[in-house]
């Protein structure tokens, strides 16, 4: 496993499925986050997720037409901002998860095809009481597909 590097001149690690996996309790086929690129505690989190034929959304979305569904895109942005949460605290107990509890000023730019590879990219606005509040986009080929502000809430369950 890879350890972050600390500081905001370099923040490259490589974080593969299998450490992610430490962090969300998300299995396939919803785990969205196909690996972490770049990490600095409690500021900003960088990862990425290779779009295949193969998903099973796209199925019945569309069959002619295949487009990632965009409440998926949202929900790997929240799994990555919840990555980022997770890691800066250490690890996830065994007791508690965190929730994707809101979203705010989401807008879709660009659909999303099998093929892509989505870049997420998320910093933290803000974090009090257990509740983060996020700025989150993900990225095609560098064209903004989706940004949304996301609130994640640790809870002990």
């Amino acid at each position: 496993m890879t350890e972050a590097v600390n500081n905001t001149d370099s923040a490259a690690v490589h974080i593969d499925v299998r450490e992610i996996m430490s962090y969300l309790p998300h299995r396939y086929p919803f785990l969205l986050v196909d690996r972490v690129t770049e990490f600095v505690a409690d500021t900003r989190i960088k990862a990425l997720k290779n779009v295949t034929i193969n998903e099973p959304f796209f199925m019945g979305h569309f069959e002619q037409y295949p487009v990632m569904p965009g409440v998926l895109i949202i929900e790997a942005l929240a799994q990555a901002a919840g990555i980022l949460a997770i890691k800066s605290q250490g690890q996830r107990a065994d007791n508690e998860l965190y929730f994707f509890v809101g979203i705010d000023k989401a807008r879709f730019k660009r659909q999303v095809v099998p093929g892509d590879q989505l870049v997420f990219e998320v910093e933290t606005i803000t974090v009090k009481r257990g509740i983060g509040k996020y700025s989150a986009r993900a990225l095609v080929d560098g064209q903004v597909a989706c940004e949304a502000e996301i609130m994640c809430a640790k809870r002990e369950v």
